[in-house]
């Protein structure tokens, strides 16, 4: 609890936030000087004796109002609050950062920046003032009381009456800063954050840009599996025929060094995607079922292929291009002996079929068998994998239009 109640006198934070204020009240001092021009001009400083009176500091803020509506404020505000402040404060999304503002952003960018000086206009007045007064009170035992400071009398008497009273009034000073440095802070994020429509659109890019990093992982795996799979099969039957097919050697290095090739090509496109700028939309690289030929041949399936390829839509060619890819590199894993794959293209739907003899039990599953089955789900179809009737076959049914 005591230490609760000490944080604010030796917290960076409130000192940061104070900063903050302090900064508010400097970036007033123009508007006071204006106003109090303004009021020597028609006699009401004259009148009142005092050209900072209140009056003149409440006439300048719808003045302050006025330039934070049309002034760039928003910038200097932003990284003030950010760095002094400690406020989280979120970005406008790409589209409405580069645009014009609007007049919602320019009205909540004109109450923060009033709000910021007006509060700050009111601590750096209060930290001139009793900052001295401070200073002179603890050194009353000293100096003497050159005049009469004393707030409540009955501390006349007490040597250590002054410093009390100094250091009381610091540490309610200290306080009060703290207190309206976290005021400023809970409301930078609201006033100078993004609004409910730019939060929403923001939200959407965010979301859009996962869902296609998520993609782009796919991808990978798929094309990268897919390759040391190949290469792990074709390796394997190579050494098992070294001594006595040369031929058949000669085919499995030939397999390798395409399977090879092909991976390391998806992988420089997916990592320059990766590399692109922010502001840039990814995009995944396109194969399509143009390249099953190529795709069938590395691991040595037999392939039956009927109806136009060409009639397919270029999504669905390039997602069934994946799940063959994916479908073959599990018949590599789970399966054993030759590999069939069927592909049909009907009017308005096609449908592949990949299978051969089942092998051991698979290990631990990996996300190959999901990320097919996604795939399909989102192409409004229908998915079946895994072992059955001594085969391991993927299948699959999509319509054209999906």
């Amino acid at each position: 609890m005591i230490e609760g109640m000490l944080s604010p006198l030796v917290s960076r934070v409130t000192y940061l936030r104070w900063a903050c204020l302090i900064l508010g009240g400097a970036l007033l001092m123009p508007y006071v000087m204006v106003g109090s021009m303004i009021g020597g001009l028609t006699g009401l400083s004259a009148a009142s004796g005092d050209p900072l009176q209140p009056l003149v500091f409440l006439a300048v803020l719808p003045l302050v109002a006025l330039t934070g509506l049309v002034l760039p404020v928003r910038a200097l505000e932003v990284t003030a609050a950010r760095s002094l402040l400690g406020a989280e404060i979120d970005p406008l999304p790409a589209g409405w950062a580069s645009g014009r503002r609007s007049w919602g952003e320019r009205r909540r960018t004109a109450a923060w920046f009033t709000l910021h000086l007006g509060v700050g206009g009111l601590m750096a007045g209060l930290t001139l003032a009793t900052v001295p007064f401070v200073v002179v009170a603890i050194l009353l035992p000293v100096i003497g009381a050159p005049f009469d400071l004393w707030i409540v009398p009955t501390l006349r008497a007490a040597w250590w009456g002054g410093p009390l009273l100094g250091v009381a009034l610091l540490v309610a000073l200290v306080y009060l800063t703290a207190g309206a440095g976290a005021l400023l802070a809970r409301s930078a994020p609201k006033l100078l954050g993004p609004s409910p429509a730019q939060r929403l659109a923001l939200l959407e890019e965010r979301v859009r840009r996962q869902a296609v990093r998520n993609g782009l992982a796919r991808e990978l795996h798929d094309s990268i599996g897919h390759a040391l799979s190949v290469v792990t099969v074709q390796a394997g039957a190579a050494a098992r025929v070294l001594d006595r097919d040369p031929v058949a050697v000669r085919a499995a290095l030939g397999a390798i060094e395409e399977s090879a090739r092909a991976a390391l090509e998806e992988l420089d496109q997916v990592l320059g995607v990766l590399r692109e700028q922010e502001d840039e939309p990814p995009t995944a690289p396109a194969r399509t079922l143009a390249d099953l030929s190529g795709l069938v041949h590395g691991t040595g399936a037999a392939a039956e292929v009927t109806g136009d390829l060409a009639a397919v839509p270029t999504e669905v060619s390039r997602e069934v291009y994946r799940i063959a890819q994916e479908s073959l590199t599990n018949a590599l894993r789970h399966g054993t002996g030759p590999v069939r794959l069927a592909l049909a293209v009907h009017d308005d739907h096609l449908e592949l079929d990949v299978r051969n003899p089942a092998g051991r039990a698979p290990g631990r599953s990996g996300r190959g068998i999901g990320g097919m089955r996604e795939r399909v789900t989102l192409l409004g179809g229908d998915f079946d994998a895994g072992p059955a009737g001594g085969e391991w076959h993927v299948s699959l049914r999509l319509p054209l239009r999906p």
